[in-house]
């Protein structure tokens, strides 16, 4: 009876319900209009896939899957790329993603869930459509708290920051504390042990161990490339030519090699080539490969994201992979909605025993 019963909107590949579930959550549906999402969430999480577009979602299909359980969770992370630092000046408002934040609010309204999380990108919290929402809760007697968190203090292997929301309709309910500030996980920790690959290689055994092939060019900029250096570093004649330029400078971050003792860069949609970001293998001669990506976005090393025999489509699994809440984040999420809950009935109990006034206890 107080177990937690989710639904998770926007559920992409999985991060969120794993993490989730590790919590002691139960998560009962996940739901993406991607299709290719379908088979990593289902098969990994054994939760219900529904292939439909939030905005065509009603309140009842979820009601009804949460029956008569006492605490209820929407979770869920709209597509973050309209409020990204990474649109470089683009207008999100005329992205067709703007207003999937609030058919996030349009259901949690209409469901009236116990509980409410939702992960997205620190720029989200400058926005109009932000406060609107938290407005709108509150306005449903939620008590809201958030706050952006760096996901390397919770055991994820990367820089990522990210705006983490929690509401409750039971009191007032915070994200646990840090669990690993002091000793955050390093690249070396998590993807040190792996096997070598080639650029353009595949491990036989797992095909999500799968690295970019390199043009010859690149191959000789990243043989020129240390550990947390950038281009700067290179011959002039390897630099490309809109980095010779004025604009160019102010993009050092790219064509770059991790560090090994230190957490890797933040994972986006495409980590898995070189000249993207700094995702050049520490040592080796190429990007990191998928697997790499994900075990970096704290997926199990296990996790599938495609059936045995499938096509491998190195920027759908990308995608899939970059756009995923990191699994300890959302661990800690659960962690965090678990202990309010307990809390909550561990009181409930008290108040139950605790003697009435001017009655002597027996």
């Amino acid at each position: 009876m107080n177990k937690i019963c989710a639904v998770d909107l926007f559920c992409g590949a999985g991060g969120l319900t794993r993490g989730l579930k590790a919590a002691g959550i139960n998560v009962r549906l996940g739901v993406d209009v991607d299709a290719a999402c379908e088979y990593p969430f289902s098969f990994n999480n054994r939760t219900r896939f529904l292939l439909k577009s939030v905005q065509k979602l009603d309140a009842s299909e979820i009601i009804r899957l949460w029956g008569n359980s006492r605490f209820t969770l929407l979770a869920g992370c709209a597509p973050c790329q309209p409020f990204s630092l990474y649109r470089q000046g683009k207008t999100a408002e005329k992205d067709g993603r703007w207003n999937l934040l609030a058919e996030f609010q349009r259901l949690a309204l209409e469901t009236a869930p116990t509980l409410i999380t939702m992960e997205n990108v620190p720029r989200l919290a400058e926005q109009s459509i932000f406060a609107e929402f938290i407005a709108a809760l509150e306005g449903a007697k939620y008590n809201v708290s958030y706050q952006v968190v760096k996901s390397a203090d919770y055991g994820v292997p990367q820089q990522r920051e990210r705006l983490v929301l929690l509401a409750s309709k039971l009191g007032l309910v915070e994200l646990i504390s840090p669990t690993h500030a002091d000793k955050p996980r390093t690249v070396r920790q998590s993807i040190s042990k792996l096997p070598a690959l080639s650029a353009g290689g595949v491990h036989p055994r797992d095909p999500l161990h799968h690295s970019a092939d390199l043009s010859p060019r690149n191959l000789r900029r990243i043989r020129a490339s240390k550990p947390g250096g950038t281009w700067r570093d290179w011959d002039a004649r390897l630099v490309a030519a809109c980095h010779k330029k004025k604009s160019g400078k102010t993009y050092p971050s790219v064509y770059g090699r991790m560090t090994w003792d230190e957490p890797a860069p933040t994972m986006t949609t495409q980590f898995f080539g070189f000249g993207n970001g700094r995702f050049g293998h520490p040592e080796q001669d190429r990007a990191i490969s998928l697997r790499e990506g994900a075990i970096i976005q704290s997926f199990p090393k296990t996790y599938r994201f495609i059936r045995p025999g499938e096509p491998l489509r190195i920027g759908t699994l990308g995608r899939l992979i970059g756009n995923a809440v990191p699994v300890k984040l959302a661990q800690a999420i659960g962690r965090s909605l678990v202990n309010h809950v307990q809390d909550f009935v561990a009181k409930e109990r008290a108040n139950r025993t605790r003697p009435v006034a001017g009655r002597k206890s027996s």
